[in-house]
């Protein structure tokens, strides 16, 4: 599944106008190479959850015939739900027997998706999220075989609990990629709008939630215009 539908505020102007989905980046949409990053890895079946200005997406999909693949969109134009709540409606599109990879259309990122996959197998999680070590605010916090304990706000000072904490947790940051097995679906109790990473907070206290530490040298945010252009220098550089 990738997330699609957010409102993009960080980006503007870009995004006054369009989707942050189809801002461009190197000559194509943020959408169109998340899309093609997952058919690389081979998949074959997305779902795309669409808000703001979410018809442009849905025309931008069809011109291009899905990219040779089968996508559905899951519909909040009439209420952004935010991770969680986005998740639960999409649901019935994503219920079946393999877990559902899941990422954010403005993340850049050369993480390699099989040794990902086959961690969260290895594991027998409920959910894995793949964190980086970087400096922000928020940092979900492990313990030393990576089970979900807690998350912090170091700016704030607010701290959320799963299990007890001693002070000695790894702080790592998300980085917007997460795998969910099909039994997740089912403990999900809350409705309406509700943040993924509550609903992690709350299932960690009773199932396996697991942090996945990603070491590669390419991820990048693409949530401000400024990152946009660090992108556009570190692609080439790649190249």
């Amino acid at each position: 599944m990738i997330f699609a539908a957010g409102l993009g505020t960080r980006l503007k102007p870009y995004t006054e106008t369009k989707p942050k989905a189809l801002v461009e980046l190197a000559g194509k949409p943020l959408l169109q190479h998340c899309i093609e990053n997952l058919r690389k890895y081979g998949f074959t079946e997305l779902v795309i959850n669409v808000h703001h200005f979410g018809n442009q997406i849905i025309e931008f999909l069809e011109k291009n015939h899905n990219f040779g693949l089968s996508i559905s969109v899951s519909d909040e134009r009439e209420c952004l739900l935010d991770t969680g709540g986005g998740l639960k409606k999409a649901a019935p599109l994503l219920t079946d027997s393999e877990p559902v990879l899941i990422c954010n259309v403005d993340v850049l990122t050369d993480l390699n998706l099989n040794t990902l996959i086959e961690d969260h197998k290895s594991h027998n999680a409920l959910a894995t999220l793949v964190v980086r070590r970087r400096e922000t605010s928020r940092y979900l916090l492990f313990d030393d075989h990576l089970s979900l304990r807690g998350w912090t706000n170091i700016k704030t000072g607010e701290v959320k609990e799963s299990l007890p904490l001693n002070g000695e947790e790894q702080q790592l940051a998300f980085s917007g990629v997460h795998i969910v097995s099909p039994a997740f679906f089912n403990l999900i109790t809350e409705a309406g709008k509700f943040s993924v990473i509550d609903l992690y907070l709350r299932l960690a206290k009773e199932h396996a939630i697991r942090g996945y530490i990603d070491n590669s040298p390419f991820w990048i945010d693409l949530g401000k215009p400024e990152e946009l252009h660090r992108a556009e220098e570190l692609l080439k550089a790649k190249k």
